[in-house]
């Protein structure tokens, strides 16, 4: 589930990173001006500076801290479960809750990651392969019929979850009923993995 703000933290720092996540999303990282992000949490743009050096170090923060955010959160869940199947079923639950309350960041990361400095993109893609790691051992340990294919098939299932900037609203367009799409994602997600460590033999 999202990780509650640090004590410590600067409650508008944390406003000006949804409010930065919300537009960037939907307008794209090069459609957004600091004045408007100033704007929607209601200070100037120059006041922005305060918090970020820029809008470059906004992006940095957003991507590599839901990163190490799901790293952590997942570690932790593993090291809680009492067994493998366990384990995977709160590894799917934390990520479901982050696909459906956070999709902003999901579509951050699809199309704006190419505009991270060197540095921080690749800290963000090593954060990534330990966070996919993390789950191909459970869910190899919980489907031992996976096999080699237990990599490739975590990948599929993280389309399936990340799919919810698309797949979670309602006939009406507005937002999916969300007990139901989390029971959803995580019957389809477990479905999934099942049936590839059951395939037949060719």
């Amino acid at each position: 589930m999202p990780t509650p703000p640090s004590p410590v933290e600067n409650p508008r720092r944390q406003q000006i990173r949804r409010e930065a996540a919300r537009l960037f999303a939907a307008r794209g990282f090069l459609g957004v001006g600091v004045d408007e992000i100033g704007k929607a949490v209601g200070i100037s743009g120059p006041g922005l500076y305060r918090h970020f050096p820029g809008k470059d170090a906004m992006l940095a923060d957003l991507l590599v801290g839901i990163s190490e955010r799901l790293l952590d959160e997942g570690r932790r869940r593993v090291a809680e479960a009492a067994d493998p199947r366990a384990a995977l079923d709160s590894l799917l639950r934390g990520h479901i809750d982050f696909a459906l309350d956070e999709s902003a960041l999901i579509t951050l990361h699809d199309r704006e990651l190419l505009h991270l400095p060197d540095a921080e993109r690749h800290q963000v893609r090593s954060l990534q392969r330990q966070y996919v790691e993390l789950w191909v051992d459970v869910a190899g340990d919980t489907f031992p019929g996976l096999g080699a294919s237990a990599r490739a098939s975590v990948h599929a299932v993280f389309g399936l979850l990340n799919s919810t900037p698309h797949s979670a609203t309602g006939p009406d367009g507005g937002a999916a009923d969300r007990p139901a799409m989390a029971a959803l994602l995580h019957r389809l997600a477990l479905g999934a993995l099942g049936a590839a460590a059951h395939r037949p033999e060719a």
